[in-house]
This record gives structure tokens, C-alpha cells and sequence, in this order.
């Protein structure tokens, strides 16, 4: 049985977003949970339900771009026997399984104008209809869609409906992506370490290197937290000496296996591993040059616009202004 899932962070970023996410849980409407990929929006809004009144409830999870139009179709809302050729039985959707509680719908920018045309039913009214069936069925079910798209966006561009945009935006919680919360990597990284010396039945994690921590700190992280664990745990086994610090993170799985000649072939090429050496380093300064770097680029892309530039970073106007002025920087308008 699922349950709430703790949540390693303690950037003021990612805890304004959990904030946001205790104060919008009670509050049983349909909402957005919206982020890169691998930035955890599953587990977020699995916290929406379990911080609910409808914690004891199903909580039912649908992956709406595992799935063609006429299996979600059937997935979503059920169908009765002899509804198409094969449905020899009634099906029980996953709306009506997920009856005094909550579904929420992964990927929902995927679904098909048709789907859509029925999510916005049964958000509006709380109705569905089951494939091949007339009977009008009535489901009390918090709807939680998920993406990593644009989809007001996607709505202006005539993709995704904009009426039921609107019935599922009562609230939409924005999970920060990873480079916007530099706080966080070194302790989740830890944390993955540790967890993957225990699964390689070794007796100790002795830490990062300087070189290793440079290397955790500088990286861009597109793919968010999961990224970050899949470096750390093919670091720690791709490691000789289980003894020492880990010196190296091995970021790309695909460095030195593949080179492109001059006709534009692509041959397999000898790994060639060239860690930097290792060194002191101060780690505060580190950090607060990593946040001085963000800031300045956010400022730069928004044209020194300074509630645009916090938006970017995912910090409110007061979050951003606080960091400007802890590294005594200035803005010129």
C-alpha cells in the first residue's frame, strides 16, 4: 500500500513549493502539478492526496501517454461487455476505482482531443459514462494532472482544450527543477550514495572528494533529481576503492563510447576518463558563486526585469530581491 513518501530537501525554494503544497492539499479541487522531468512531480502530488482529507481513499495513478486513445479511453472510464471486439466483460475504469479519493493523471498533455472531451465531464460534473454503456455514473474523485509542458501554451496553439485548462488550474504547483535549488543537491546526493552502498553490501560511504563536489555542484542537471541519482549510484559502483572518498561522478553514460568520423559515420570509440585533479576548495564560496551565477543569467534573460528573473528561478519577488541583496548585487533598469 502506498503511503507519504518523505522528501529530502531544505533549499528555501523547494520549501516554499512544499508550503504550497500543504496549504493547497485540503483544499479538494482539481490543480496542476507541473515540472521538468525527473524533478518528483509524482511524488508531489501523491502528497497532495495523502496530506488530504481523502488520505484514506484509493489513490489511483494513470500514465496517459503509456496508452493509445481507445486504451485509455477504456482505462480512464471503463466499458461494458460486448463494447468492442475482445470486451467479453464489464471493465471497471479507473475514475470509478478511484471513487473517494484521488487519480491522478500523468503526462496529461498527451491525451487526445476525444479523452479531453471527457475529463472535462467529469471534472465539471463528476460524471462518466463507461465505453459501450448509456448509464450515466456518478464518481467523487480529485483530479491531479501532471506535466512537464507548456499548456496555456499548448492551449493557445489550439492542442489542449483551454475550458478544461481552466477547470484543472484552480492551483498549480510548480516543482523547482534541481539547478534552482543548489542547496539541496549535496544532501540528496548523499542520500543516494548511502542508499546504493547498503544495495552493494559495502560497509561504508566515505564522502566526496573536493573534485567530486565540484563536479555535483557545477553540473546543470536537465534531467532534475533523477539525473542526479543515476550519476551518484554509477559513480559509487563504477568505484574501486570502496575505502576512500569518491573522487570522480561519472555524468555521462555515453562519454568516449561513440565518436562521429568525418563522413559522419558514427564508430565506437575507447573511453577515455580524465577526472580533474583533486584540490581544497571553499565550499561556501562555491555555493554563493554558483547563486551569484544563476541570478545574473536570470537577469540577463529577462532583460534585468526582476519579478520576470525570480519567476525564472522559481522564487517569488521578495525570495529574489533577499538574494540580490546577500550577494550585494545591483540592478540597473
Amino acid at each position: 500500500m502506498d503511503s507519504l513518501q518523505p522528501i529530502l530537501g531544505e533549499d528555501p525554494v523547494f520549501l516554499a513549493a512544499l508550503e504550497h503544497v500543504s496549504r493547497l492539499a485540503p483544499i479538494e479541487r482539481p490543480c496542476l502539478v507541473i515540472g521538468e522531468r525527473g524533478s518528483g512531480k509524482e511524488l508531489i502530488a501523491s502528497r497532495l492526496h495523502y496530506l488530504s482529507r481523502r488520505w484514506g481513499g484509493p489513490l489511483v495513478k494513470v500514465n496517459c501517454a503509456a496508452l493509445t486513445e481507445s486504451l485509455l479511453d477504456t482505462e480512464l472510464f471503463g466499458h461494458e461487455a460486448g463494447a468492442f471486439t475482445g470486451a467479453a466483460k464489464r471493465h471497471v475504469g479507473r475514475f470509478e476505482r478511484a471513487h473517494g479519493g484521488t487519480i491522478i493523471l500523468d503526462e496529461i498533455a498527451t491525451a487526445s482531443p476525444m479523452v479531453q472531451e471527457k475529463l472535462l465531464r467529469v471534472v465539471e460534473y463528476g460524471e462518466i459514462e463507461r465505453v459501450g454503456g448509456s448509464d450515466v455514473i456518478e464518481v467523487d474523485t480529485r483530479v491531479i494532472g501532471v506535466t512537464n509542458e507548456n499548456l496555456r501554451e499548448r492551449a493557445h496553439q489550439g492542442t489542449f482544450r483551454a475550458d478544461l485548462l481552466d477547470r484543472l488550474a484552480f492551483d498549480v504547483i510548480a516543482v523547482p527543477p534541481l539547478r534552482n535549488r543548489p542547496d539541496d543537491i549535496l544532501p540528496l546526493a548523499e542520500q543516494f550514495a548511502l542508499e546504493m552502498t547498503k544495495r552493494l553490501s559495502r560497509s561504508v560511504f566515505a564522502g566526496f572528494t573536493a573534485n567530486a563536489t565540484r563536479q555535483l555542484m557545477t553540473h546543470s542537471w536537465p534531467g532534475n533529481v533523477r539525473e542526479l541519482r543515476n550519476a551518484v549510484e554509477r559513480s559509487l559502483y563504477l568505484s574501486e576503492d570502496d575505502q576512500a572518498p569518491l573522487a570522480h561522478i561519472v555524468l555521462d553514460p555515453f562519454e568516449g563510447i561513440w565518436s562521429e568520423t568525418d563522413n559522419g559515420t558514427i564508430t565506437q570509440a575507447n573511453p577515455v576518463e580524465t577526472p580533474e585533479p583533486d584540490s581544497t576548495i571553499d565550499f561556501k564560496s562555491q555555493i554563493a558563486n554558483f547563486e551569484i551565477k544563476l541570478l545574473q543569467q536570470a537577469l540577463r534573460t529577462n532583460a534585468n526585469n526582476q519579478t520576470e528573473a525570480a519567476k525564472t528561478l522559481g522564487l517569488n519577488y521578495h525570495q529574489f530581491r533577499r538574494l540580490l541583496e546577500k550577494h550585494g548585487l545591483s540592478v540597473r533598469r
